[in-house]
């Protein structure tokens, strides 16, 4: 998918400021830190935020996509000094599982959210194309 950058802007770091797609839209619901029995493993953001790009992957895969169909991606974090502290081992597994960065992506601080150890929720939308 072709990412969007105004002529004169300088491109984004980790991000696409727009993407444009075409295709059959696969839209996966906030997936967080938890395994697939609903257990969560641990209480690290990195940690919880890798098993929730897992999640975002298997979802995917489910509905006949892949990571590289990503058109949007937005997180949501309870603490953004621990996401921020934990962007290394999130960057290195996000080019593992995820592997591009042409994503228009939000990341946004949160009060809480519904699962009370969840730390991260990665809502994602992806575009097969046709």
């Amino acid at each position: 998918m072709p990412a969007i950058l105004p002529p004169g802007w300088p491109r984004p770091k980790g991000y696409a400021n727009g993407v444009a797609a075409h295709g059959r839209q696969v839209f996966v619901a906030g997936m967080v830190g938890w395994d697939a029995q609903q257990r969560f493993h641990s209480d690290d953001f990195a940690q919880q935020a890798v098993q929730a790009l897992r999640n975002v992957v298997a979802v995917l895969e489910a509905g006949g996509a892949r990571p590289a169909h990503i058109a949007r991606m937005t997180w949501y974090v309870t603490d953004k000094r621990e996401y921020l502290a934990a962007l290394p081992a999130i960057g290195a597994a996000f080019r593992e599982l995820i592997g591009h960065y042409d994503i228009a992506m939000t990341a946004v601080q949160v009060v809480a959210l519904i699962e009370d150890r969840a730390k991260v929720e990665i809502e994602v939308t992806a575009v097969v194309p046709d």
